[in-house]
C-alpha cells in the first residue's frame, strides 16, 4: 500500500463566498508541516485556489518546494474565488458543480493557466472546493488535459449544502468511462482517487441498512451517528487528521489493508496551520496536536512498511499488478 496526502492549499477566508480580495497568509506556515513530510520522507500534493497561485508570496514558497521535488502541485477549484465572477454570490453558487458548463469550464482554465503561468507547470491533478462535483466538471477536468481527480468523498450527502450526494460511492479508485477515452498522457482518460473514508465495520447487508438509516436525512443529527459510534456498530472514519485523531486513522488504513485497497488518501486545509482560521484549531495548542496526529500517523505508516507517492503517481500503482482498474460512471443515471 501507498500513501497520498493532499493538502486543499487555499486562502484564509474560511466559509467566505464572496468574490471580494482574498488573504493568504496562511501559506506561510506550510513549512511546519512541509519539515515534518521531509523528515519522513513523504511528499504531499498540494492543490492550489486562484489566489494562491495569484500571490506572489504564497508562489515563491511553493516554487520552492516543488521544484525541489518535495511536493507536487495541482488545482484546487474554489468557485467564488475563481474568476470570471458571472454568477450571483451565494451558497448554492460556491458549488462549482451547481455552475453552467461553460462558466465551470472558464473558472477552470483561469486557475489552471494561472498555475502554468505562475508556477512554470502545468497542474493533472484536482480538487473541487467544497468537495462539489458532478459529470460537467470531471469532462471540464478531461478537456483540460487533467488525468486525477480527487473530488469525491466516499459514503458522504452533500445535498443539504447544495453539493453531490456520494452515499452509494465506496472508497475504490476507478477510471471514469463514457467518453473518457484514453490519451497519450495515461492509460486512462480520467481517473478517480477519492478521499479515504470508509466503515470499520465490514460491508455486510445489515451494516449497509444501518448506514442508510444514519444517513437519511430524518436521522442527520450527530447525536445518533455519536451514539452508534461509540457503541462500534457504524464506525465512519476519515483520513483526516483534523477530525480524526491517530488511533481512528491508524484503524482505518489497517482495514484498508486487510481489504486490499492499494492507496489511502489523507487530506486536510493548509489553514488548519494558522490557529482560529478553520473549525479545527483554535489555539496554538490545537495546531501541535494536529501535527501530532500526522506524526503519529506517520511513524505508523513508516514502521509498516507504507511508502508514500504523490497523487500524479498513483495511476502506475494501481495498474502496477497488471490487473486494469474498474471503470465506472458516478454519475450515471438509473
Amino acid at each position: 500500500m501507498k500513501l497520498i496526502i493532499t493538502i486543499d492549499t487555499e486562502e484564509d477566508n474560511w466559509g467566505c463566498f464572496q468574490h471580494a480580495r482574498h488573504t493568504v497568509e496562511n501559506i506561510g506556515r506550510l513549512s511546519s508541516v512541509q519539515e515534518l513530510f521531509d523528515e519522513f520522507n513523504v511528499r504531499p500534493t498540494y492543490l492550489i485556489t486562484y489566489p494562491v497561485a495569484a500571490d506572489e508570496k504564497a508562489v515563491s514558497i511553493l516554487r520552492a518546494i516543488e521544484q525541489s521535488g518535495r511536493c507536487e502541485i495541482g488545482a484546487h477549484c474554489h468557485a467564488w474565488s475563481t474568476p470570471p465572477f458571472e454568477e450571483a454570490e451565494d451558497e448554492k453558487n460556491s458549488m462549482l458543480c451547481n455552475l453552467p458548463a461553460g462558466l465551470q469550464f472558464k473558472k477552470l482554465r483561469t486557475l489552471h493557466e494561472t498555475i502554468i503561468k505562475n508556477l512554470g507547470i502545468a497542474p493533472v491533478s484536482f480538487r473541487s472546493g467544497r468537495w462539489d462535483y458532478n459529470h460537467d466538471v470531471a469532462r471540464n477536468l478531461y478537456r483540460l488535459g487533467y488525468t486525477i481527480d480527487t473530488s469525491i468523498t466516499p459514503y458522504t450527502d452533500w445535498t443539504k449544502y447544495h453539493g453531490t450526494d456520494f452515499s452509494d460511492i465506496s472508497a475504490e479508485p476507478f477510471a471514469y468511462c463514457d467518453g473518457f477515452e484514453k490519451r497519450a498522457s495515461s492509460p486512462y482518460g480520467l481517473i478517480e482517487v477519492p478521499a479515504t473514508i470508509d466503515y470499520l465495520q465490514e460491508h455486510t447487508g445489515l451494516n449497509r441498512r444501518i448506514k442508510k438509516l444514519v444517513a437519511a436525512k430524518s436521522f442527520s443529527g450527530l447525536r445518533l451517528t455519536g451514539i452508534l459510534y461509540r457503541l462500534n456498530i457504524v464506525n465512519k472514519v476519515m483520513l483526516c487528521p483534523e477530525i480524526f485523531g491517530s488511533k481512528d486513522m491508524i484503524a482505518l488504513t489497517k482495514k484498508m489493508v486487510k481489504r486490499g485497497h492499494k492507496v489511502v488518501n489523507m487530506f486536510f486545509h493548509s489553514p488548519t496551520l494558522t490557529p482560529g482560521l478553520t473549525p479545527f484549531v483554535r489555539t496554538t495548542d490545537d495546531v501541535k496536536r494536529f501535527l501530532r496526529t500526522i506524526r503519529e500517523y506517520l511513524e505508523f505508516a513508516r514502521d509498516n512498511g507504507i511508502g508514500s507517492i504523490k497523487l500524479s503517481e498513483s495511476v502506475d500503482v494501481l495498474r502496477n499488478d497488471g490487473s486494469p482498474l474498474r471503470t465506472f460512471n458516478p454519475f450515471k443515471r438509473s
